[in-house]
């Protein structure tokens, strides 16, 4: 087997670091990236080159049942062994062991003596000195004090602890790391897209505990009647032309109204697993989902890690979570490429991506106390000034910025990006437009006011611009250019002579906007408009002129 540049670069990178380092490296690929064939070439070597043994953690049959695969494409020369209860195996004197964490975590010494471990999915390894992984580790040291442990992870963090390399944890420094987008682009993983929806939904009531929100809160919140019917409807509108659509609900109950909604008012024949799903159910309908005779299937965060379905086109998160390695994970079963599908659907009914950033860029903050934390400096998204993170209100132009507690997230898909510096346009229809005065608050009475212009897009949702007559610099150009663009009469000199000529009709109708989400950015910018017939010019004479330097264009 011939590995991908990054994969070279990957082994390359963990055997300069055992050579010229004495503590432990973590290899950092995207879900789907190939860890495995890195992991069977280093035992190769290992065990070829080197007259080496190496152990190999899991803690899903599924990765063990990956590793033994590709160890057998890779290397079909070394003799390899199983120790696991899920696969009925335990197997302890081959040069490379393939092992179940929870089959072996008490039995160290039974296995003897690993100059290499390689633990998958090493974010599992807690920091704290407990755990299956923390015992069975500190047990193989005392068999061979100069074991040597590579952990490899698509996640380099931990919910409550925050990142797994550091001085004092088991695995000290990573030594390779390649991004979602890199692969993306060099067509070794499969595009993501995120379509919207417009009905809100606020999940500021949900508490944490244990780091992740409370799961009867979160059950009892999506479960609604009218939210699970919004929520099918828009999967059935959103899914018709994908192949494989992998479900996440929030808790049993909540699943099993999915699925009733999907077949009581759509007809469609929707899977469900949980983690008390008989094996033999689970296994065919895992079957018939990969083989496409099942498009939709729901499961209750089982179909995470492990589960390898490169035919899904779609991934519904209805769910919200508080952590972003799950986030991460539920996403990535998406990532997989496949003839049948050019990209992956991402529809976030829980509001994930605006907790925790995109998918390549997940937002952390120390400690593990999860979300996004105040920057130094922000940008006002209207005039672009770049001013503290303190300020209400743009000191240049006005604008007033959301108040932080306000954090309002969608019920349907997010359109949010699920990309970090992905673009997305949506085009609105505008229903209406109100025009106001803005003053920032705090300023004087003789402070320059702003026009705040809001152009209502459906039933309680709107999109809101500043324009800033009585500003200076770059903010009074985009005040000229907006007049101009609806207006054939003079531009006005204040926000109180806009609002006049404008209750008079001198502006244009406002028909549709196109707004523009950079994920990563926190404000949406309106970037176009589809204006309507340009007025006729009033008679009135208007004393102010402006010379050409003002006009950007």
């Amino acid at each position: 087997m011939q590995l991908r540049p990054y994969q070279q670069a990957a082994v390359n990178a963990v055997y300069n670091h055992l050579r010229d380092r004495d503590d432990n490296p973590c290899v950092v690929i995207p879900t789907a990236g190939g860890k495995t064939p890195c992991m069977a070439t280093i035992c190769k070597d290992a065990v070829t080159l080197w007259q080496g043994r190496v152990l190999v953690l899991a803690h899903v049959k599924e990765l063990l049942q990956q590793t033994a695969d590709k160890l057998t494409a890779v290397c079909p020369e070394v003799d390899y062994g199983i120790y696991s209860a899920g696969l009925k195996r335990r197997d302890t004197d081959n040069p490379v062991i393939i092992a179940g964490i929870q089959s072996v975590y008490k039995r160290a010494c039974e296995l003897d003596r690993f100059d290499l471990i390689i633990v998958d999915e090493a974010h599992l390894i807690s920091p704290d000195g407990e755990g299956m992984y923390q015992q069975f580790l500190a047990e193989s040291k005392m068999v061979n004090p100069r074991v040597r442990i590579i952990g490899f992870t698509a996640t380099p963090f931990r919910l409550k602890d925050g990142p797994i390399c550091a001085p004092e944890n088991i695995l000290n420094t990573i030594c390779y790391e390649v991004g979602i987008k890199e692969l993306i682009r060099d067509g070794f993983l499969c595009p993501l897209v995120s379509k919207s929806g417009k009905d809100q939904i606020d999940f500021g009531s949900l508490h944490i505990r244990g780091g992740e929100f409370v799961a009867d809160e979160v059950e009892a919140l999506m479960d609604s009647e009218s939210l699970v019917e919004s929520v099918c409807r828009e999967i059935v509108e959103q899914t018709a032309d994908r192949n494989a659509v992998l479900i996440f609900s929030s808790g049993v109950r909540h699943g099993n109204h999915i699925v009733e909604t999907l077949d009581e008012k759509y007809g469609i024949d929707c899977g469900f697993v949980t983690g008390e799903t008989p094996p033999k159910i689970r296994d065919i309908l895992l079957k018939q989902f990969r083989r496409g005779d099942l498009k939709y299937l729901c499961n209750v965060n089982v179909l995470t890690t492990g589960f390898d379905a490169p035919n899904i086109d779609c991934v519904a998160m209805v769910r919200p979570t508080s952590s972003p390695g799950l986030f991460y994970q539920a996403v990535g079963r998406g990532f997989r490429l496949h003839p049948s599908k050019q990209n992956c659907l991402v529809l976030d009914f829980g509001g994930n991506v605006l907790r925790h950033g995109p998918v390549d860029a997940l937002r952390l903050k120390p400690g593990g106390n999860q979300g996004t934390g105040d920057a130094p400096a922000k940008k006002c998204p209207h005039c672009n000034a770049l001013i503290a993170m303190g300020y209400a209100n743009c000191p240049e132009c006005g604008f007033e910025f959301p108040p932080p507690e306000k954090q309002n997230h969608e019920a349907q898909a997010t359109q949010a990006p699920i990309l970090s510096g992905q673009i997305t346009n949506t085009r609105y229809e505008v229903t209406d437009t109100h025009y106001y005065s803005h003053l920032k608050r705090g300023a004087s009475d003789d402070a320059p006011r702003s026009m705040r212009v809001d152009y209502m897009i459906g039933w309680r949702n709107q999109k809101s611009e500043w324009v800033c007559f009585e500003h200076s610099g770059y903010a009074r150009q985009r005040a000229v250019a907006w007049w101009k663009q609806r207006s054939p009469d003079p531009v006005p000199a204040t926000t109180d002579e806009a609002l006049a000529r404008i209750e008079g009709g001198a502006v244009a109708q406002t028909l549709a906007i196109v707004v523009r989400s950079v994920s990563g950015e926190e404000y949406d910018r309106i970037v176009d408009y589809e204006i309507g017939p340009m007025p006729e010019p009033c008679d009135q004479h208007f004393s102010n002129e402006f010379t050409d330097e003002e006009i950007p264009f």
